[in-house]
């Protein structure tokens, strides 16, 4: 990860930033500095994956870490994750997430989250990916942890790029961590 996100993490912990991704290797990389970073900073990693890439992700870790570093690692596979109703339904992600999250919370454990977020067709109703981030983001700053979302860049409509400009605070392009000035923050916090 850059410099100034493990400044940010370190100084703010309510970070939800978007990376939308472009080439599987660049994604494969983002992650496991993520994860590294994680790891250094003594830090339980929630890594919600799909099992597609979970094995190449399990397979690089391994070979760096401990068994005790690699018990930081918390595997959620995405399908379970977002299709936990049988659809994508972002009341129940959330509750699924509140549950994750729930050991974490009650032990005062420091954790943060990565989000691969998938879907299977472009017929899924996109919008309600919209009021899961909105969810998301109070979530982020009521917990106080941080979050990367990714999403593949080549699936995404140019209406939900913008509505995930306006739900993400940061966004990570390439390298580098700027500031979305689209950025809408919720009024409320759950």
């Amino acid at each position: 990860m850059t410099t100034k996100m493990n400044q940010l993490i370190e100084d703010q912990r309510n970070v939800h930033v978007l990376y939308s991704f472009h080439e599987e290797e660049d994604y494969m990389k983002q992650i496991l500095n993520y994860i590294h970073d994680g790891i250094v900073a003594g830090e339980y990693i929630i890594l919600i994956e799909n099992a597609r890439l979970y094995p190449k992700i399990q397979e690089e870790m391994s070979s760096k870490y401990t068994k005790t570093q690699l018990e930081l690692v918390h595997y959620v596979n995405s399908l379970d994750f977002y299709f936990s109703s049988g659809s994508y339904h972002p009341p129940a992600i959330h509750e699924y997430f509140k549950k994750v999250v729930q050991p974490y919370i009650q032990n005062g454990t420091a954790f943060r989250s990565w989000a691969h977020v998938e879907w299977a067709t472009m017929q899924e109703p996109l919008y309600l990916i919209e009021d899961f981030e909105r969810i998301v983001d109070e979530e982020v700053n009521a917990l106080s942890f941080p979050l990367i979302c990714a999403y593949d860049g080549e699936k995404l409509p140019e209406y939900v790029k913008t509505f995930l400009m306006e739900t993400h605070p940061y966004v990570l392009i390439e390298e580098n961590l700027v500031v979305s000035e689209q950025y809408q923050p919720t009024d409320k916090v759950t």
